[in-house]
């Protein structure tokens, strides 16, 4: 049974004995530090976390063992300042390490201390379907038709979902897309989020009446993007999955590609997955220099290609025209340049009594 097939079997069982995250070492102790990160990660930090500890012996002669946690990207920064030790955070979104700075644990500054703002790779947000794609489901509005059931996590607890939500906003409002597999694209969108003064999106009755229709669709919203892929995957609930992209094709790859379709919408958000120190506790453990080492392993090519082998598409150039293929170009906003950044979407739409409270109504 596959690795898919192995989570769904513990999933319940991890979830009540450990508060929706587990642990995993990889490694004879000498030093060890716990990466906190979001859910879909696993996968990819299981092969990182090989591939550094080996590089860092063969370096220094110490031997580093690495923990994990995972669970939806905002529980996961929950935890971290209700006291979980974490010496890395590796988080969905911006905002759920600005929560962890807010509570005195990051120091600030902590975008500039690491390079691309802190994210080593980018994701963004697309559709599986089931094969043969029986819905026709190929955009956004195709989510919102009579008798279409979209499985999707809760924007409260999950970045995944967050991105999903900004996604399909920004893309019935009209935002501005970029071509950000280019510099050109990527430095355009940047000068146009500082310049920008006002930002009316967060007005658009259509982007409004949009997402309150999308989740009446949506039977069940799981706590994180994982959860999620077990649902439509494993438990066979669903029409469309709306998710990270790199667990799409995890899914597919795991779950079979005679079962599944990846659908790329004509437009969607680019997401930025940050990392960080957290330097409350490697100052107490004493951690700082192989946390700071392992999050700067995660840009050297050795990395890079690991990151680009399981669908996360990576920052450094080569690596990606190396994986081009497996990337299709996209048109894609941003969260600064649509939105005017993480703490302003954050407030309208996820906080308590935000837009989502405001709209979201279960239906069981």
């Amino acid at each position: 049974m596959r690795r898919f097939a192995i989570f769904a079997l513990v999933f319940a069982v991890g979830v009540s004995l450990a508060g929706g995250w587990a642990m995993r070492a990889r490694s004879a102790q000498n030093v060890t530090i716990l990466n906190v990160s979001y859910d879909p990660t696993r996968e990819l930090y299981d092969a990182i976390d090989d591939a550094f500890t080996s590089d860092y012996l063969k370096k220094t002669g110490t031997t580093v063992t690495i923990q994990q946690s995972h669970a939806g990207s905002g529980k996961q920064a929950t935890a971290v300042v209700n006291g979980l030790q974490a010496d890395v955070v590796t988080l969905g979104l911006a905002w759920d390490v600005d929560a962890i700075e807010k509570a005195g644990l990051i120091a600030s500054g902590w975008q500039d201390k690491f390079a691309d703002n802190a994210a080593p790779y980018t994701s963004t947000v697309a559709f599986l379907v089931r094969k043969g794609n029986p819905k026709n489901i190929r955009d956004w509005k195709d989510l919102l038709r009579p008798g279409v059931q979209v499985i999707v996590a809760n924007p409260k607890a999950s970045g995944a979902a967050r991105w999903a939500f900004l996604g399909l906003w920004g893309a019935v409002a009209g935002a501005k897309t970029y071509d950000l597999s280019t510099a050109q694209g990527l430095a355009a969108s940047i000068a146009d989020g500082k310049a920008a003064k006002d930002f009316p999106i967060y007005k658009n009755a259509d982007a409004l009446a949009a997402v309150s229709e999308f989740y009446k669709h949506v039977p069940v919203l799981d706590t994180g993007g994982r959860g999620a892929t077990v649902t439509f995957a494993q438990k066979g609930i669903g029409d469309v999955l709306v998710n990270w992209e790199n667990e799409l094709y995890l899914a597919s790859d795991e779950f079979g590609k005679d079962k599944f379709e990846i659908v790329h919408p004509s437009v969607s958000v680019l997401a930025e997955p940050p990392v960080a120190v957290v330097d409350s506790v490697v100052d107490k453990r004493g951690t700082r220099a192989v946390a700071t080492a392992y999050l700067n392993f995660l840009y050297t090519p050795e990395a890079q290609d690991i990151i680009a082998q399981y669908h996360y598409r990576p920052r450094d150039v080569a690596i990606y025209k190396k994986y081009a293929a497996d990337f299709p170009p996209l048109k894609l906003f941003t969260v600064d340049q649509a939105f005017g950044g993480w703490p302003r979407a954050q407030k309208a739409f996820f906080a308590d009594g935000g837009v989502f409270d405001q709209i979201y109504r279960p239906t069981n």
